[in-house]
């Protein structure tokens, strides 16, 4: 319908308007063959009842009577435009000028919309330089005709560039003969998940949206199955996982009324982004992400960060039953396990046009979506940004040709090694419909290099294996990169950013502080061959003795480094959850130098870590004690470099509970 109201207001704007003929006396045409103005008026009714086949039989009438009738030339040309024939509508435009440059104006802008959609870029520019030129043309039409301006000069520079791009088809075991889109992938990259659209039974020419997954078995992806659990008579769609693949987020469309919305998935709007977790290797019934992220609009498309903290997604304000205005937001969640209000990223990645699949890498640096509002190649580009040091997003850097085309290029998917890349295709040559491709991804469009840490939390004693909360910290920001529940079976699965050192702080009702570090500097990224780090938990008890493997001091010195803080606030939120504990902080040296200047640095050391958690407020002072030991309770002999180095440490022992 939105195309034959464009069309009947070219017709009206052209046919009856001063303006536009402002040289002959309104209501005139510039053709006096009777028979060729018979024909535009017919057209013009053809128009007004959408019989868009008439209206084209009876302007090619019009032009022969009357070959330089330009009214007849231009209603073609918008014919073919908006019923998406640009080939066609560029041919009439372009006669249109021949015949009277000067007749309409915008026949230049229209003419560029038309050559944009062919990927004409350099005919294009030229075009739209020659319109914004034009006096007294309306100003909005002018800022659009920039817009484009800056697409057509992208575009042409873009095709003198082409970014290497080689797409190979993902394969049977993921394609079929229906349409395969909105692909997931776990964190090891071991598991992919996508949408399918079935037939649905009984009624020809629907279809019905389900969540399939593969399983990568020697680099060959398997027969997908359904996920039975989550699929419904309803659309599932734009599935998101978490890095252990435990937590799936995705849209699905309620069932107010409807015909194919799930039967018990209330929304609160027209689609909402529900939930699902993976317990003892089954999918949970799925559950709305409640009224912080959904409203009575239209959400979708999720995107969950490795580190278990953010939830990208669209929102669109519907307009008459259709979104509008889509932007990408994002939601934290808090330490208390809920969402925050969603906030909208900055103007580095929205803009005033729709912005849509929104996908954060699992180096949770390197943000991938489509936005039609970024300089590009016209209509929905593919772009990155990588999150600066203050935390904001950087410039949206267009992913260049072919990559992107004159056509809407979206749902891409970066893998976590970074290197390959996923999007849907229907291009020739596949198993159907849409088919998922694969391609390797240029180097400067790669986002960071990245491994993951694996292993398991057991009780220290029965090595029985333990539910807790995981975290690390960057040691160098003290900024917490992960937290993660592990599940019954004590496992967890972390993603991260390679070339930093990190802490590990893991928490358990009942159980010791732990705490540990690991370096990734200078080491060799290599994404199969993952971290792995076994977590014993001693149960809290009277005399048990905690190493604290992440407080720093400099030689001889007894001033904490920076990096030090945050282990010793999560000791302070350990004291905070344990308020009948009282711990004695020791301080240990190896056997170099004098003893009674070590016995003076060991309790310095040890009461600077007193002095720190007493100045914070939370634990009183007599819960603590603290003392140096220099070199009397060694660990290990001193009898090597590597040995005096485990007998440098600080400790606390548990003195009562």
């Amino acid at each position: 319908m939105k195309k034959h109201k464009q069309l009947i207001l070219f017709i009206i704007l052209l046919i009856n308007s001063g303006v536009a003929l402002a040289q002959l006396p309104t209501g005139q045409y510039t053709s006096t063959n009777k028979k060729a103005i018979k024909y535009i008026e017919e057209a013009r009714i053809a128009y007004e009842v959408k019989k868009d086949d008439v209206a084209e039989k009876s302007f090619k009438k019009a032009l022969e009577e009357d070959p330089n009738f330009v009214e007849a030339t231009l209603g073609l040309a918008n014919l073919y435009q908006v019923n998406n024939k640009p080939e066609e509508s560029i041919v009439y435009f372009k006669k249109a000028l021949t015949i009277n440059p000067k007749f309409f104006a915008n026949t230049y802008y229209f003419l560029a919309l038309a050559q944009l959609a062919t990927g004409k870029y350099e005919d294009a520019k030229t075009s739209l330089e020659t319109f914004v030129k034009i006096e007294r043309i309306n100003p909005n039409t002018k800022e659009s005709a920039l817009k484009h301006l800056a697409n057509a000069t992208f575009g042409a520079q873009a095709i003198k560039n082409p970014k290497p791009f080689n797409p190979i088809n993902a394969g049977p075991g993921i394609n079929s003969e229906f349409g395969e889109y909105f692909p997931a992938i776990t964190g090891d990259g071991k598991q992919f998940l996508f949408t399918r659209e079935l037939p649905r039974d009984g009624m020809p020419g629907y279809f019905n949206e389900d969540f399939y997954v593969s399983n990568n078995v020697n680099n060959v992806w398997q027969t997908a199955t359904p996920i039975s659990i989550i699929n419904s008579y309803g659309n599932e769609g734009a599935p998101s996982l978490s890095a252990d693949g435990n937590i799936m987020f995705f849209a699905s469309c309620s069932d107010e009324g409807g015909d194919y919305g799930a039967p018990d998935r209330k929304g609160y709007g027209s689609c909402d982004i529900f939930f699902s977790q993976k317990i003892n290797g089954k999918w949970s019934k799925p559950r709305n992400a409640g009224p912080t992220i959904n409203t009575s609009h239209f959400e979708s498309q999720p995107s969950f960060s490795s580190d278990g903290k953010t939830l990208y997604f669209i929102r669109g304000i519907l307009h008459r039953g259709a979104a509008k205005e889509q932007d990408i937001y994002m939601s934290t969640i808090s330490d208390e396990g809920k969402f925050t209000a969603p906030v909208k990223l900055n103007e580095n990645i929205n803009t005033p046009e729709r912005e849509e699949s929104v996908f954060i890498h699992p180096d949770n640096m390197t943000l991938y979506f489509s936005s039609g509002g970024h300089p590009g190649m016209g209509g929905l580009d593919i772009y990155m940004s990588k999150r600066q040091p203050n935390g904001d997003w950087g410039k949206a850097i267009n992913l260049g040709y072919p990559i992107n085309t004159f056509n809407d290029e979206n749902s891409l998917l970066v893998n976590p090694g970074g290197k390959v890349a996923y999007f849907a295709s229907n291009k020739p040559g596949g198993f159907g419909n849409l088919d998922i491709y694969q391609f390797e991804l240029p180097e400067d469009l790669r986002p960071e290099k990245i491994t993951y840490v694996k292993g398991k939390v057991y009780n220290a004693i029965t090595k029985e294996p333990l539910e807790s909360i995981f975290e690390l910290v960057d040691l160098e920001t003290g900024l917490n990169v992960a937290k993660n529940y592990t599940g019954a079976n004590g496992e967890f699965f972390v993603t991260l950013t390679a070339n930093k050192n990190y802490m590990v702080n893991v928490n358990k009702p009942g159980f010791s502080f732990y705490s540990d570090n690991f370096s990734l500097k200078g080491k060799e990224t290599d994404f199969n061959k993952p971290y792995k780090l076994d977590i014993p938990l001693q149960p809290i008890d009277t005399g048990i003795v905690i190493e604290l493997k992440n407080v720093f001091f400099d030689v001889n010195k007894w001033d904490l480094k920076p990096e030090s803080k945050a282990e010793l606030n999560k000791l302070i939120s350990f004291l905070t959850l344990n308020p009948s504990l009282k711990i004695e902080i020791s301080g240990h040296t190896d056997n170099t130098g004098d003893r009674k200047n070590n016995i003076t640095l060991s309790g310095n050391r040890a009461k600077s870590v007193y002095d720190f958690l007493i100045s914070e407020g939370k634990i009183g002072a007599g819960r603590l004690t603290f003392k140096g030991y220099a070199d009397l309770k060694p660990k290990v002999p001193n009898n090597t470099p590597e040995n005096k180095a485990q007998n440098r440490r600080t400790e606390f022992k548990v003195i009562a509970k």
